[in-house]
């Protein structure tokens, strides 16, 4: 679990620190301790000062991907798999994504939209046919991503 630092904290809600120690004193907004006494925030807590549930309570997304539209009969391939996947292990799916799009490009409308929304602790879990189908390359640093903000990354 992501911890933050007053400071940081701080930043990413847009106050002072000052206004985070009143808030602690005052119960508006209780910081953690450490066994220092320093204190600490969570990214629970910053979720819950934005206003969205829990991350535990996110949806079950299932995300298949292929770089060029020559490739469609494999997408069509991926998502039959994926479906199997979910079926024999009794997995309810909030949401289907597929995408035709470079692994090595970034842009992509649906795998930006999801990493935001991995990103606010709104998908609990994440289901990919196969670790080349969500990222080209750096995939131990969107597993990393995926955990520090509660999503169980699901490779079939």
């Amino acid at each position: 679990m992501s911890t933050y630092k007053p400071q940081k904290f701080a930043e990413l809600i847009g106050c002072s620190v000052k206004t985070l120690q009143r808030w602690d004193r005052d119960g508006v907004l209780k910081a953690n301790r450490t066994s220092m006494g320093r204190r600490y925030y969570t990214h629970d807590q910053y979720l819950e000062y934005l206003g969205i549930k829990n991350k535990g309570q996110g949806k079950v997304v299932v995300y298949a991907r292929v770089s060029s539209y020559g490739q469609k009969p494999e997408l069509d391939n991926q998502k039959e798999a994926l479906r199997k996947y979910c079926h024999q292990h009794e997995i309810v799916v909030d949401e289907w994504l597929e995408e035709i799009g470079s692994g090595l490009n970034y842009k992509r409308k649906k795998f930006s939209k999801l990493f935001e929304e991995i990103e606010l602790g709104q998908v609990s879990h994440l289901i990919i046919a196969h670790k080349d189908r969500l990222v080209r390359f750096c995939v131990e640093w969107f597993e990393s991503f995926c955990v520090r903000h509660g999503t169980n990354l699901i490779i079939n």
